[in-house]
């Protein structure tokens, strides 16, 4: 039920988010050069937590929010597309965000580590909006149970978020040396990243006013 270019697409904007600086990486990129890669993986179980968390609370309401308010699908995704576009003009105006920048933080247990994944991850503004407006951007009620499809496109996003996290927790120290002392490079990754991001935004603007089902 749901097609292979809804979960090309869908992957495709999980790379992007995830590979755009922000909490979650911040904070995964810290702990990994302050504490070691254990300590970063441990932060981001947390991190795993709080997505299915949100995955978990967007989903069972938004199979009947769509039912009951069939216009709000195009709402969503006018505003899914509109906050790709934003993130998109965000890494490639001057001075874009694209540096790891490591805080030099005290040492924490892997509890505090755990809870602090968690809590930065629900607190983190890209992880709502990912559920809340992006997701359904590549539901459609037509092909099958909404629900489902949510569920197995947030297993996506999910996927390529701790798949890429978990490359960046093992090499953040490397990483930041490299981009530091490389400004090419961190040229390089901003218009990627942004160039990505803006080009599905587009698309999905171009299709928001298809009907919901």
């Amino acid at each position: 039920m749901v097609t292979l270019p809804a979960v090309i697409g869908m992957a495709l904007v999980a790379l992007g988010m995830v590979l755009t600086p922000g909490p979650n990486m911040i904070y995964l990129v810290s702990r990994s050069i302050g504490q070691g890669w254990r300590a970063g993986m441990v932060s981001l179980a947390g991190t795993l937590v709080g997505f299915l968390v949100y995955m978990t609370m967007a989903n069972v309401g938004l199979a009947a929010v769509f039912l009951l308010v069939p216009w709000l699908y195009t709402a969503v995704k006018i505003a899914g597309a509109a906050y790709l576009l934003y993130l998109a003009w965000k890494t490639l105006k001057p001075g874009g965000l694209s540096l790891f920048e490591a805080r030099d933080l005290p040492g924490d247990s892997r509890a505090k580590l755990f809870r602090m994944g968690l809590v930065t991850n629900l607190l983190n503004p890209k992880a709502a909006i990912m559920y809340l407006a992006l997701i359904p951007q590549f539901v459609t009620p037509a092909t099958g149970n909404v629900m489902l499809q949510g569920f197995i496109l947030g297993g996506v996003q999910i996927t390529v978020s701790m798949l890429v996290n978990a490359a960046i927790v093992l090499a953040a120290g490397g990483i930041a040396v490299f981009l530091r002392s490389r400004p090419t490079w961190l040229v390089v990754q901003r218009w990627i990243t942004g160039t990505l991001l803006g080009a599905v935004g587009i698309k999905l603007a171009i299709d928001a006013p298809a009907p919901a089902g």
